[in-house]
C-alpha cells in the first residue's frame, strides 16, 4: 500500500517508540487499521503482528473495522447516565442490531459509546458523524435513525 509506505517514510529512524504515532497516522488516513497495515508496520519495525495487535487493542481508540457512513456516538458520562443514556444505548442496539464498537452489515451505521462528549448540562448526548443531539429521548433515537435511513434512500 502506497499510503502506508508514505507514512513509514516519515519515520526514518526505525524505533519501537514510533509504533503508536505510526498506527495513529494509518488510522487517520484509512479510517481503521487493516491486517495488511499491521503486517507492514511489523516488518518495518521488526515486530511481530501479535505485539502490534496487543498494543492496539489495549488502547480503545484504535479500530480494526471501518466505521459506518453514519457513525453514532453516545455519551456514557455520569451526567448522561443520570439522564438515562443507558436506555438510549439499548434502543440504538435494538434499532440497529449492533453492539458498541460494531458496524451494521450494510455499512451504514456504526456505534461507539464514549465516556464523555463534553456537554454534561445537555444530556443525554448523541452524535451522528459531527451533528450533535442533546436531551435525546428514546423516541428521538428512532426519529434520528429513521432520518439517516431516509437520507440513504
Amino acid at each position: 500500500m502506497d499510503s502506508i509506505a508514505k507514512i513509514l517514510e516519515r519515520y526514518p529512524f526505525v524505533e519501537r517508540e514510533n509504533l503508536i504515532p505510526i498506527l495513529q497516522e494509518i488510522q487517520q488516513e484509512q479510517g481503521y487499521l487493516t491486517e495488511e497495515a499491521v503486517r507492514e508496520v511489523g516488518r518495518y519495525l521488526n515486530l511481530p503482528a501479535s505485539k502490534i495487535y496487543s498494543l492496539a487493542t489495549f488502547y480503545n481508540r484504535f479500530r480494526f473495522h471501518p466505521l459506518g457512513s453514519y457513525h453514532i456516538r453516545l455519551c456514557r458520562g455520569t451526567s448522561c447516565q443520570v439522564h438515562q443514556s443507558g436506555k438510549l444505548e439499548k434502543k440504538i442496539i435494538g434499532e440497529l442490531g449492533i453492539e458498541d464498537g460494531q458496524t451494521t452489515t450494510d455499512g451504514l451505521y456504526s456505534l461507539e459509546v464514549v465516556s464523555c462528549m463534553g456537554a454534561c448540562g445537555m444530556g443525554p448526548v448523541m452524535a451522528v458523524n459531527n451533528r450533535y443531539y442533546t436531551g435525546v429521548t428514546e423516541d428521538q433515537v428512532e426519529e434520528i435513525i429513521a432520518y439517516y435511513r431516509e437520507t440513504e434512500e
